[in-house]
Order: C-alpha cells, then structure tokens, then sequence
C-alpha cells in the first residue's frame, strides 16, 4: 500500500470516528424528574434533538433542552404521566420537517403542524426545515406600500407597510383579540397566519369560529398551543406559525401574521431555561430570553426580490398596564412601531381601544403620502389638545373662549371619538380611511 494509500485510509478512519463521536447512542435510562425536567445517563443526543421514553402510557417524545457533563435534561413536549426510574431513554435524532403547502389554508394545527380541527390529515407533498436561514438585511426589498388591515385608526393614524413588525400593548381583557380578529377579516393580505399561544383553551374556539368566522378562515393557517400545553409546545407554535409564513412568503404572497403572544413565548422560555439550570436576570427573566426575542421577530419582513412580505402583529402582554415590563420593553426596541390599547377607553365602551398618543408607527412616514402625514399629525394634536385639558373641562374649570384651540378641540370631540370608533363586524378600506381622516383634519385648523 502506497504512502498516500495510507493517508487516505487514516483520514477517512478519522472522518469515521469524528462522525461516530456525534451519533446518537443506542439508548440511555431515565434517573431523576423535577417538575418538567427530565434527566438521563447512558446516550448521547445533540441540543434540540427527539427522545423516546418508555412509559408506562406509552412512548414519551421529549427534546433535549441541555446537558451536564454525561446527563441529559430533557422536557417532554405532550402531558407528562406513567413515567418511572430507570425507564429506557432512546434517541430519536434530528427533528422532522414540518408539512407545507397550501392545502394548510383553512386548517388548525398544533405547535408540531399536527391538525387539530378533525378534518383529515394534511394533504401535503412538500415539507420545510423548521430552522429557515437568516435573510441578509441588505437582501430585503424597503418598506414602500401600506397595508390595508380594514381598521380605520389604524389605517389613517399608524399606518402599517407590508413588511412592518408592530407591537399590540393590551393588558387582559381590553379587545386585543377581536382586534385582531377584525384584521383578519378586513385585510387585504393573500395569506393569514394565526398563532393562538398561551392563552385559555376557549378563547381558541371563539377565535376561530366567532372572531375568524368562515370567510376569514378560509384565507388563513391557525396555530393553537393553549395555557395548558407544555412550554416547548408553547415555544414550537410560535415558531411554527412564523415558518408557515415565511413559506407563504418564499411563494410570493403577502402574508400577514398575528401572534397572540409574544409574552407567552417569553414565558415558555423563561420556564424552561429556569428548569436547566440557567440563572433569572430581570424579573425573573433570564438572558436567553432576550437573546430569542429578536430571533423569532427578526424572521418576519419583506423577502427579497421575487418575494412577498410578512406583516406581522405580536401582541404584548402588559402585566398590571405596565409598559415598563421587561418583555413590554424588549419588544419596543426591536419592532417597528406599537399599538397601545388603554383600559381607560375599554372602560368606556370605547372600542378597539387604541390610544392614538401613546402608539406610533414608524414607518409610516415612507408609506403614505405628505398630505396623509400632515392630516395624521392635525387630527393627533386636536386629539392631545382635548386629552390635556381634559380635567379642566370636565370640573367646569374651562371659560369657554378663553383659547381657540380648546375650544375647537371640544367642539370636535364627538366627531374624534366617532372616528376612532368601529364596530366588529366593519371593516373600512385604507382610501376611506384616507378620505375620512382628510375631512376631520381640515375641520381642526382654527
């Protein structure tokens, strides 16, 4: 055998065993359980990989969240029972694709792309990798054109592009949900993504059948993980959801994307880098969840040239009205604008809710026009006129004359209110929109 002969065969035999150090092992047994976290000896299985366990309700798919030296931590990703010690780990390698196509359009999924709905298996032929390759920023098409969302605050005074990511701000029980049920249905994006996670397992079927209803449906992918699903099937619907809409995206479509919430995400994992090990940072927070923010928001925008555009909308979960929370004010440094919805206005029957002062979007100002801008900022501050004074005005304080822009601020007052108002059942096209926002703002000049 020549020198080379044996070269080769030395490298090849090196390629092997490097090769065979990163296989899965055969099999290991499962040694403790705290909580969620399950921890086994005896195989081997890269971070984000499938287990089997055998239990005694069968096998239990979990995925390997970290390790220690020879231990595995391990969560499972359905309920949690008949579990035992020493029951036999088995690595299942690499996880699978998920299914695409569009016969995805009208369907309910879990966080795996497992119909939930009850209609038959998805009849698709083409699958993706769940981890999509980052887009070069300077790859991606700008923010030229608004996107028609069929609300009409939204469409007059923040207005969105496709390919803008906005943050809905809403503490509990202040409409963010039939908002974004009125998007879907007034919008006028080819493709609806809908991520439903974290939130109460009836709120899902009200979504779909009463907010959704069936014109809305049969446009859109609806991805459910209810409050009662483990946290890495939390973490799975969230970016499920974002990989069938970038798929849509590849295709060509514009797709618009509502995740309800980007809080629960945050919380799922907070639970499960708590279960490894990892230490709490900002209230509670540790820093991995601040590291997988902007990963999974960074995924939506425009796509490049040939390419459609995911608009999304993340809803924020501020607990107790604090727009300070950690993840509140995580997400306003890495989206393109906020919708902020005040409990004050819910309150008084004032719906959607959006407090105009306290949202902006920015990027509206390289989607509509100069004339649009200068109504916007008109209207914006005849509104802030009435709001300051407010008190005043109520208590009697206020002599009527005594300033001409309070004055007209008050005499306008039922018109704003009645503009920013829109019922659930309307939708209001962007021109209209335009065209209303132009009549009330030549009324605020004094």
């Amino acid at each position: 055998m020549t020198t080379r002969q044996h070269q080769l065969l030395n490298k090849l035999n090196l390629h092997e065993q490097q090769v065979n150090a990163f296989l899965p092992d055969a099999s290991g047994q499962l040694v403790r359980v705290v909580g969620l976290t399950l921890e086994a000896t005896g195989c081997r299985a890269p971070v984000g990989s499938l287990c089997s366990i055998e239990t005694m309700a069968g096998d239990l798919i979990a995925e390997v969240v970290g390790f220690d030296d020879e231990l595995l931590y391990l969560m499972p990703i359905e309920e949690l029972r008949g579990v035992m010690p020493g029951a036999r780990v088995t690595p299942l390698g690499e996880q699978t694709g998920l299914n695409v196509g569009l016969a995805l359009l009208g369907r309910v999924l879990d966080g795996n792309g497992v119909p939930l709905d009850g209609l038959g298996d998805l009849h698709t032929d083409q699958k993706a990798s769940r981890h999509a390759p980052m887009i070069n920023p300077l790859a991606r098409r700008a923010i030229t054109e608004p996107l028609d969302v069929g609300v009409r605050s939204i469409n007059a005074m923040l207005t969105v592009g496709k390919g803008q990511r906005m943050g809905l701000f809403a503490g509990s029980g202040v409409g963010k949900s039939v908002l974004l049920g009125m998007m879907t249905r007034g919008t006028t994006a080819d493709v609806i993504v809908v991520g439903l996670v974290g939130e109460r397992g009836r709120e899902v079927k009200e979504f779909i059948e009463e907010i959704l209803g069936d014109e809305g449906r049969a446009r859109s992918v609806v991805v459910a993980a209810p409050a009662d699903t483990s946290p890495l099937m939390r973490l799975r619907a969230c970016e499920t959801s974002t990989r069938i809409a970038e798929y849509f995206r590849d295709l060509g479509y514009n797709v618009l994307l509502l995740m309800d919430s980007l809080t629960r995400y945050a919380q799922a994992q907070r639970e499960i880098a708590l279960a490894v090990g990892e230490p709490p940072a900002t209230k509670g927070y540790p820093p991995s969840v601040f590291a997988k923010l902007p990963k999974l928001v960074e995924r939506a925008g425009n796509g490049g040239v040939g390419q459609g555009s995911i608009t999304a909308f993340y809803t924020v979960l501020t607990e107790g009205d604090d727009l300070q929370d950690p993840i509140a004010d995580a997400a306003r440094a890495i989206l393109d604008g906020h919708i902020v919805l005040s409990r004050t206005l819910a309150d008084s029957g004032h719906y959607p809710a959006i407090d105009v002062e306290a949202s902006i979007s920015r990027v509206a100002p390289m989607v509509i026009s100069e004339a649009h801008l200068e109504a916007t900022r008109r209207v914006k501050q005849m509104y802030s006129v009435f709001q300051q004074n407010r008190d005043l005005i109520s208590i009697g304080a206020y002599t009527q004359g005594s300033d001409p822009r309070i004055d007209n601020a008050i005499r306008l007052q039922p018109a704003m209110n009645a503009f920013l108002r829109q019922t659930m059942k309307e939708a209001i096209s962007f021109d209209s929109s335009a065209l209303m926002l132009g009549q009330l703002s030549a009324q605020c000049q004094v």
